[in-house]
């Protein structure tokens, strides 16, 4: 490498320069170093379970917002549960991703309906989407509803619509949820976890 005495000049100048600026305490590591506070600091966390598969993962869910008064909590981290007994903290891709889904433009947020021979979906309320869930499975109920068999005997089926549960409920959730469904005299029904 060729260097001419005025760039090795300036090469000196600036050695000397920093070594004296460093000397004196004036360190750019030292000056430009910061303490990042750490991203989960003030945060709330919420234990709840992966929305995906019937393994029923557990999650963390870590927001920030406190709730006060025109303030909007935002979901700003997830991730694995680490004392969660079935996944102890691991998440598949797609469990890993579920920010992004919290995130998504594209979420529903609300009930839809679309009218028989409709190819356009209109926004409805909750209250609007259970009384039709409840007048609709009433009415077939009412039509479809077996209480005696050909020999007399009493059997009070409902075979014309069945339910599929979710699997990540607890016990107590899923106990419930059979004695509903049997209440109403269904024999279809089926748990995520099974399929």
């Amino acid at each position: 490498m060729q260097v001419t005495r005025r760039q090795f000049f300036k090469i000196c100048a600036a050695g000397v320069g920093s070594s004296s600026l460093v000397a004196l305490g004036f360190a750019p590591g030292e000056a430009l170093a910061e303490v990042r506070e750490f991203k989960l600091a003030r945060t709330t966390e919420t234990r709840n379970t992966c929305p995906y598969c019937s393994v029923g993962c557990g999650i963390l869910i870590y927001s920030l917002g406190d709730e006060a008064k025109n303030v909007h909590a935002e979901v700003t981290h997830i991730e694995g549960d680490p004392d969660h007994p079935v996944n102890r903290g691991t998440l598949c891709p797609k469990g890993a991703g579920l920010l992004d889904f919290v995130h998504s433009p594209n979420r529903l947020k609300r009930p839809e309906y679309r009218a028989p021979g409709s190819k356009e979906w209109q926004p409805i309320s909750w209250d609007e989407a259970f009384t039709r869930i409840a007048r609709l499975m009433k009415d077939d109920r009412d039509k479809n509803f077996i209480a005696k068999n050909d020999k007399g005997e009493t059997v009070n089926r409902w075979v014309s619509t069945g339910m599929l549960a979710a699997s990540a409920s607890s016990n107590e959730t899923g106990y419930l949820t059979q004695k509903i469904a049997r209440s109403l005299g269904m024999l279809a029904f089926d748990n995520q976890a099974r399929v």
